[in-house]
């Protein structure tokens, strides 16, 4: 033990809070630590402070005060500014974890009026008794201006939105049309049939799958942009795919990791044109093993781009042997199956069909293999927002998944597996994309919860007396899962056991992904949007043309754990924006419906309230003062509010009525009140 530790004291990265308190989270420990409302010593979100562990007193998680704020972490804020006086005002924070209004003089104020929303640069952070100061650098408009609520959240993340003039020169430099002396030396897979599959919307098309059966094992083609052609390491393309890490997608924009002239044109995979690829061709058995596969350089060209819609509707209409449970549809000739509701429209995807047919059944052994090893599969609803031209919400929309989704997922899942063990064996630098074990302390919340429903979780540690995060298999929490299927308790169990996971990440060490209950696995399948994607078919390439020289792999060894820790914290920040701009509009979307009545789930139990999920996906909160009737006590080994004079219980999974009580954008939240008299 070093000295360092010896004081109990470490540094590390401040995560501040609404209410007061903090944590502090220490590379390489697990477990965040607490840090008190009256022991932030004056830290604010995202600094590095030096902290101190306090006496261990009977808490779950370890508590510390912080001794000093070694650096800051935010330069800049995004708010709403406040005209106070004549001579000064105030911008009030978006993100409530930065909690102290800024003051701003009037001569930094930039021509920001009451109302307005800004940027502001911190010039001062300010004191016990003194506000933070800053200057406004940018003001984007009033708040209530269309646009500028998302506009203020990408702003907030530090999102850029514009490439840099020297990144848009080279992108619109590359070629438009593969040359001849691209395709040199590349396999020529132009004959094999092909598709792509993905959203009506999707402009960046990264990859193409193709499937033929031989009448014993089936043989797929997972075949990906070869974007490295046009993105060479170290330019300034490259150098600013890295900064990204990966594209954004918002409710009313995509912000790309690449210019448009690159992932719309040359690197996209569209219909009928010659493109460059990377090939992963698998051979898989009847009982979804790979047999055998090779990964090579290619030059593909896509038959036809399909939208998972049109896919969906001609697999319910012609089903595979595996799916249909009457032949008499797929025994009719295409034009006289009115039967299958299929428009004229659709003939031109007759010569696809027994592709497709055959990529559903092979979808089906892929997954049901998966499952087999302990796979785990939580199946919750995302959601897409419509917006009219202004980007105020119409609609939510939870996105469903389908025979044709599923067909892209394990596909993918196949090919990035393959890659991932193949360059494991070979003992060379990757990036593998890594999930590690549950967080013990919830895993045991968990187990205790489904005793109370008489399903358990057998352990697998030798003379283990209690659950923990190293004792419980997959396979485990997937069979938990099954049990569970279509009870009552479903939605409680899942969702728990969702909460106990850990969040995955990018590694130089390839540890294996414990939700897929694999042990290799890497992000190959998206070099357009996901840097980790693009880095490692640049190793891949190297390999395949004999350039690994002890030169090249010590290169990748120096600069691939910064790729993982840069790509693994630009995808943090991209899916808390991605949250963040979700929560506003389904603020703005509930608005339309105060006062009137809804039925939900109990998402979530704490001991401020109740969160309900309705069945597009908004939640809101029910604070406990605002449950009926007497005081509630909160159950935290049950995970339920309990009323102390009735014995009345509110616990995760309950279907409820709720009322629409208020919505606030500022804060993105939602507040619902009990429907009393429909919850009798």
């Amino acid at each position: 033990m070093n000295q360092r530790d010896m004081e109990g004291k470490m540094t590390g990265t401040f995560t501040g809070n609404a209410r007061g308190f903090g944590f502090v989270q220490v590379e390489g420990q697990e477990e965040d630590l607490f840090i008190p409302e009256d022991m932030t010593g004056g830290a604010f979100h995202r600094d590095t402070v030096e902290v101190e562990l306090l006496p261990e007193a009977g808490h779950r998680r370890r508590e510390a005060r912080v001794l000093q704020v070694l650096g800051r972490g935010m330069s800049q804020v995004v708010g709403t500014y406040e005209a106070a006086r004549e001579n000064y005002g105030f911008v009030v924070p978006d993100d409530p974890r930065f909690r102290r209004d800024i003051f701003i003089p009037r001569e930094h104020t930039k021509g920001a009026v009451d109302g307005s929303k800004v940027v502001v640069k911190l010039t001062g952070y300010g004191g016990e008794g003194r506000n933070p100061e800053g200057m406004v650098q940018e003001v984007l408009g009033h708040v209530n201006d269309p646009g500028v609520d998302i506009l203020s959240i990408v702003k907030g993340y530090e999102l850029p939105m514009v490439f840099p003039e020297k990144v848009s020169n080279q992108a619109e430099r590359v070629a438009k049309e593969v040359s001849q002396a691209d395709m040199a030396g590349r396999r020529d897979l132009r004959d094999v049939l092909m598709v792509t599959i993905d959203g009506e919307d999707a402009k960046d098309l990264d990859d193409a799958v193709s499937v033929s059966f031989d009448g014993e094992k089936y043989h797929l083609g997972v075949h990906i942009a070869d974007v490295t052609n046009y993105v060479q390491e170290n330019s300034a393309l490259d150098r600013e795919a890295l900064k990204r890490g990966t594209s954004v997608y918002l409710a009313d924009r995509v912000i790309p990791m690449l210019p448009h002239a690159l992932s719309n044109g040359i690197c996209s995979l569209n219909e009928g044109v010659d493109r460059l690829a990377l090939s992963c061709l698998m051979t898989v058995d009847a009982q979804g093993g790979i047999a055998d596969y090779e990964i090579c350089e290619s030059v593909i060209r896509v038959n036809k781009r399909m939208s998972y819609r049109v896919v969906k509707e001609l697999l319910e209409c012609f089903p595979s042997q595996s799916q249909q449970s009457d032949t008499a549809c797929q025994e009719k000739p295409w034009k006289e199956t009115a039967s299958c509701q299929v428009s004229g429209e659709y003939s031109r995807y007759e010569g696809l069909l027994p592709m497709f047919r055959q990529m559903a059944d092979l979808s089906g052994i892929l997954r049901r293999k998966r499952e087999k090893r302990g796979s785990i599969g939580f199946d919750f609803p995302e959601c897409k927002i419509l917006l009219d031209r202004e980007g105020h919400p119409l609609e939510i929309q939870a996105y469903e998944r389908n025979v044709a989704t599923d067909i892209i997922e394990d596909f993918m899942l196949a090919a990035n597996e393959t890659i991932a063990q193949h360059f494991y064996w070979l003992e060379l630098p990757f990036v593998y994309r890594v999930h590690d074990v549950p967080d013990g302390e919830k895993i045991r919340k968990l187990q205790t919860l489904i005793h109370n429903f008489g399903y358990y979780m057998k352990a697998v540690g030798r003379g283990a007396s209690r659950i923990n995060s190293e004792e419980v298999h997959p396979k485990e929490i997937q069979k938990l899962l099954v049990k569970i299927a279509g009870t009552p308790e479903e939605s409680l169990i899942s969702r728990l056991a969702l909460r106990s996971m850990r969040q995955a990440k990018y590694s130089t060490a390839c540890t294996g992904h414990y939700g897929l209950a694999c042990p290799y696995y890497c992000h190959f399948t998206s070099p357009i949007r996901r840097y980790p994607d693009l880095q490692i078919h640049r190793i891949i390439k190297d390999h395949l043309r004999g350039r690994l020289k002890e030169e090249r792999v010590v290169h990748y060894r120096d600069i691939l754990p910064e790729v993982a820790k840069l790509s693994s914290k630009m995808e943090r920040r991209a899916d808390e924006a991605q949250r963040e701009t979700e929560k506003l509009k389904k603020v703005e979307y509930m608005e339309a419906y105060l006062g009137e009545c809804f039925e939900g789930v109990i998402s979530q139990v704490t001991g401020w309230g109740i969160y309900v999920e309705l069945p597009n996906t908004v939640e809101g909160l029910v604070h406990v003062s605002r449950l009926p009737g007497e005081y509630y006590v909160y159950n935290e080994s049950t995970m339920e509010l309990v009323g102390e004079e009735t014995g009345r219980s509110f616990k995760l999974g309950m279907p409820v009525k709720i009322r629409v009580e208020s919505c606030d954008r500022s804060s993105r939240t939602i507040h619902f009140a009990i429907d009393e008299e429909e919850n009798l």
